[in-house]
């Protein structure tokens, strides 16, 4: 699995390589600034590019503008997103083309080396990997909204399961119900939300998006 990776602090940067090649991924190019990434995205087309949003030279969102472009210009290329704090506007605006394959993690989730490893694959794959604090920010700004208020509590707790990217299954285990019961709680929530039930997984990172996006 090939990766583009753009990093402009050397030692975090030489992780993620080496990371990354320990787990039997190839890094293509690691880059240290905004311009030298479009570039790289477009020359490697990499199965997944893992990009921090603030790089040189104005460390403001180089990063996060690249990978836009690139996902312009190579619709559906997979984007992992590293920030330093969650960042909503920058979050928001990563997912508005609805296409799946994203992802935004902040820095220190870098630390639990299986669960970045599995956020990587998980995007390369075509879904979501939201870190949790960000989802709770985004669901907790849109608490004041309609479709939001017709969920119970253990809905929204689902669903903010779901916009990381977790299984029917996974999303059980934690909350200690059966599979079963997830599944009517999902079946609710795209209701609730005027989004059609499905059980392909493109169709509820689709529906997981929208919502987020409103």
């Amino acid at each position: 699995m090939r990766v583009v990776i753009a990093e402009d602090l050397a030692l975090l940067r030489d992780g993620l390589i080496r990371l990354l090649n320990a787990y039997d991924f190839e890094v293509a190019e690691a880059v240290d600034n905004g311009p030298s990434l479009l570039p790289a995205l477009l020359k490697h087309r990499p199965d997944v590019a893992v990009v921090d949003v603030r790089l040189p030279p104005t460390f403001t969102d180089e990063g996060l503008q690249a990978a836009i472009a690139a996902r312009e210009q190579v619709p559906g290329l997979p984007v992992l997103v590293l920030s330093q704090h969650v960042e909503q506007l920058y979050a928001r605006e990563l997912l508005s083309d609805r296409t799946g394959g994203v992802g935004y993690l902040l820095k220190d989730r870098v630390s639990h080396v299986s669960q970045f490893v599995d956020a990587v694959k998980r995007v390369a794959a075509g879904g979501t990997a939201l870190d949790p604090e960000v989802v709770g920010q985004l669901l907790a700004r849109r608490s004041a909204e309609e479709p939001l208020k017709a969920l119970t509590p253990r809905e929204r707790e689902v669903l903010g399961l779901m916009a990381e990217g977790r299984s029917n299954n996974a999303i059980a285990g934690r909350l200690f119900v059966t599979d079963k019961a997830v599944g009517k709680h999902i079946n609710n929530i795209f209701t609730k939300l005027g989004l059609p039930p499905s059980d392909d997984d493109n169709r509820r990172v689709l529906a997981v998006l929208t919502y987020l996006n409103g």
